[in-house]
């Protein structure tokens, strides 16, 4: 069952790393050294430090800590620097994970463990005399964007970070609403080695699949940083996708309204599973962060930049900046059709009228239901859909559990940026998974099966879809 969710979840988790390797080089005459950095717990992690060429500066080099997402290895942080043209003048280390590629541990899912491996590298770098004590800063991507934010507010000194398509609430963004996103979370299981698992990863994913919220609720609390970025004065660049069915902008708006400090947010044609390469948007955004740890790395003693916004358009390189996030709306649309469905493979579909013209969806959809449960019905989700003739995209999806009887839910979908052109309609369905969809979408909640008595009877349905005021993506 998790074979084809595992494959989708685990190859979008090293997309951006991936991408860029094929085009990316090592800094002419740069050196290299292979290296274990033991962590406090005695765990060897496997490293890789580059250093530029020619004499070492005053005070050492800047250095970039770069941190691979899940699955991956430290040669995904290598070919990221790479990419950015970094290694002429940044000493660059990337590390093989705990429980990744030859560095010793289990895989704690950016835990305390984790956070003390990050801690031990950086002071392993700092510590050298060829590397500056002041001008070090991270970059992390997907679960390595999770160990550089995770660090930084657990008071990791970094200079500058820059994260990539990440989280900053983990149950925000796997187990919403107190129901697992299964798909999700059985995705980034099954790309690990099973053999390298600390025990409370296991736990807290069979604890999300039986709906235990107090143990994934602890789970979660030690691996999210969003609670503690409140103030931060540290100069953060947070990228992130447009569409994103793993980390939706949920776990990146917030943070970076939360950030007191010179910070600046990129909404790309990246993300998990739903973007196939990278965007055309990626080469720009990398080099945007060549230019951040820059100013805060190379040059400190400069102006701080202002807060700053960009937007690239859906599928173009084109971008749109501004100071702060774009201003939205609310469009509305309900139907007082009732329909039943009647077993977990089941579904029912309401459509709605053609869009006059195009919209651009930006930030979380919330579906609103009234429905019977009955028959062991313990859960519904809803997927949105936008339809043009043979054409089809999914919008966004999002589910609750249910109790039994009757009751009216509000389902807050992931939140995502999204284009729906002049003359596509909407179409919302009801189901207890994705696996209902009428489009293709990632497998966000696994078609677990329920009694052949469950029946779900649905007596209305609304959706609420935040809107871009200014559209960034044409299509009118």
């Amino acid at each position: 069952m998790f074979g084809r969710t595992a494959a989708l979840l685990g190859l979008g988790l090293t997309l951006l790393a991936l991408a860029v390797t094929a085009t990316s080089t090592a800094a002419p005459g740069s050196t290299r050294e292979e290296t274990a950095i033991v962590s406090a717990d005695g765990a060897k992690l496997a490293a890789t430090l580059t250093l530029p060429p020619g004499t070492t500066p005053a005070g050492g080099w800047p250095a970039l800590v770069l941190m691979h997402g899940l699955g991956g290895t430290r040669a995904q942080g290598l070919a990221i620097a790479q990419a950015m043209g970094v290694g002429d003048r940044y000493a660059v280390l990337a590390f093989d994970a705990r429980g990744h590629g030859a560095s010793e541990g289990l895989v704690g899912l950016d835990g305390p463990n984790e956070i003390a491996d990050v801690r031990a590298v950086f002071a392993w770098l700092r510590d050298r005399p060829d590397v500056s004590d002041t001008r070090i800063g991270a970059f992390g991507v997907s679960y390595g964007g999770g160990a550089a934010w995770n660090s930084l507010v657990a008071g990791v000194p970094w200079a500058a970070v820059a994260t990539c398509i990440t989280f900053t609430d983990l149950a925000g963004s796997l187990y919403p609403q107190q129901l697992a996103r299964t798909g999700v979370i059985a995705g980034f299981v099954s790309s690990l080695d099973q053999t390298r698992l600390d025990p409370a990863l296991t736990a807290a994913r069979d604890a999300a699949f039986k709906g235990d919220t107090a143990t994934v609720a602890a789970f979660s609390a030690a691996r999210s940083s969003l609670a503690a970025l409140k103030g931060v004065r540290t100069p953060v660049f947070v990228m992130h996708g447009r569409r994103d069915f793993a980390f939706g902008l949920d776990q990146a708006l917030p943070a970076w309204s939360a950030l007191a400090g010179p910070k600046k947010l990129w909404i790309g044609n990246i993300g998990h599973v739903t973007a196939t390469s990278q965007g055309p948007d990626t080469p720009a955004m990398l080099a945007e962060g060549a230019r951040w740890f820059d100013r805060f790395l190379a040059d400190p003693a400069g102006s701080p930049p202002a807060p700053s916004v960009t937007i690239a358009a859906e599928g173009t390189s084109r971008t749109v900046s501004s100071p702060a996030l774009p201003a939205t709306r609310q469009e509305v649309a309900s139907s007082a059709a009732a329909k039943t469905v009647t077993t977990s493979a089941g579904k029912a579909m309401w459509s709605f009228p053609a869009t006059t013209k195009a919209v651009e969806v930006f930030g979380a959809p919330v579906v609103k239901t009234t429905v019977t449960a009955t028959g062991g019905w313990s859960r519904v989700v809803a997927v949105l859909t936008a339809v043009n003739g043979r054409r089809s995209k999914v919008v966004s999806v999002g589910g609750v559990p249910v109790k039994p009887g009757t009751g009216t839910y509000a389902i807050r979908l992931i939140s995502q940026a999204t284009l729906i052109p002049r003359g596509w309609r909407l179409v919302l369905t009801l189901a207890s998974s994705t696996a209902s969809a009428p489009a293709p979408v990632t497998p966000v909640y696994l078609d677990l099966a329920l009694p052949d008595t469950a029946r779900l009877s649905v007596s209305s349905v609304a959706y609420t879809l935040p809107v871009l005021t200014q559209p960034v993506s044409g299509g009118a």
